[in-house]
C-alpha cells in the first residue's frame, strides 16, 4: 500500500508541474478540498481550474518534494512532504518552503485524495536536502 501511495504523490507532484488536469482530476475524490497556506478553503472545481495554469517554469524554475512520509490507518492515509521551491518575481529570486498532508481513502478498491493542506515551514525547520525524493528544474525532472 505505501508503494501504491508513493507512487500517488509522485503522479500529484508531476501532475502540477505538467498542468495535467485530466491526471489529477483522476486521483482526487468527488468531496475534495484544498486548504491553502492562508487557511482559505478551495473547492475541487476551483482547485482544478487553477492546476490548469499553476505551474510556470519561468516563475518557479526550482520545485522538488523531499521528507516524505505515509500513514495508513485502515481505508484512511496521511501522505506528508515538503516542498522547496525557489520562485521568480520581478526578477528577484525566493527561496521557500511548504509542507503538505494530503489525506487519502481507499473506496472501491483505489485511493483518492480527500483534502490537500498546504502549511508553510520556517527556516529553521527546513527538512535537508538529503531527503529529496525529486526534483524538478525548469519543468524538467532531475534523476
Amino acid at each position: 500500500m505505501t508503494a501504491e501511495l508513493r507512487a500517488l504523490n509522485a503522479r500529484f507532484i508531476h501532475n502540477f508541474i505538467t498542468n495535467d488536469v485530466p491526471s489529477h482530476d483522476a486521483i482526487l475524490h468527488k468531496d475534495f478540498i484544498c486548504i491553502t497556506p492562508t487557511g482559505a478553503r478551495v473547492s475541487r472545481a476551483n482547485y482544478l481550474k487553477a492546476w490548469a495554469s499553476g505551474y510556470d517554469p519561468e516563475l518557479i524554475p526550482y520545485f522538488d518534494y523531499r521528507d516524505e512520509l505515509i500513514h495508513v490507518f485502515g481505508a484512511t492515509a496521511l501522505l506528508r512532504s515538503t516542498n522547496k521551491s525557489i520562485r521568480m518575481k520581478d526578477g528577484v529570486e525566493t527561496v521557500g518552503m511548504t509542507m503538505y498532508t494530503d489525506i487519502y481513502v481507499r473506496e472501491d478498491g483505489a485511493w483518492k485524495c480527500v483534502q490537500a493542506q498546504i502549511t508553510p515551514v520556517a527556516p529553521a525547520n527546513y527538512p535537508p536536502d538529503e531527503t529529496i525524493v525529486q526534483k524538478y528544474v525548469k519543468g524538467q525532472k532531475q534523476l
